[in-house]
């Protein structure tokens, strides 16, 4: 079995957390389905640079106003 590493983002289905394994990643591995598979649980550590790419200069709506 070869080795294989892919971002994948977390879904809620009913109380539990779910990741979707990328096509790539399931035909290089020739995972079928009911296959048990063993995974690793890592965090990614995500640097700043790029992080708030898209994101427009704050509006005075989104400043935080005193309390009336």
């Amino acid at each position: 079995m070869s080795n294989a590493t892919a971002l994948v983002k977390t879904r809620r289905v009913g109380g539990s957390l779910v990741v979707t394994l990328p096509k790539d990643v399931v035909e290089a591995n020739k995972i079928r389905e009911g296959e048990i598979v063993e995974i690793t649980v890592r965090k990614p550590r995500v640097d700043g640079f790029g992080a708030l790419r898209g994101i427009g200069p704050l509006t005075p709506e989104d400043e935080l106003k005193p309390p009336e």
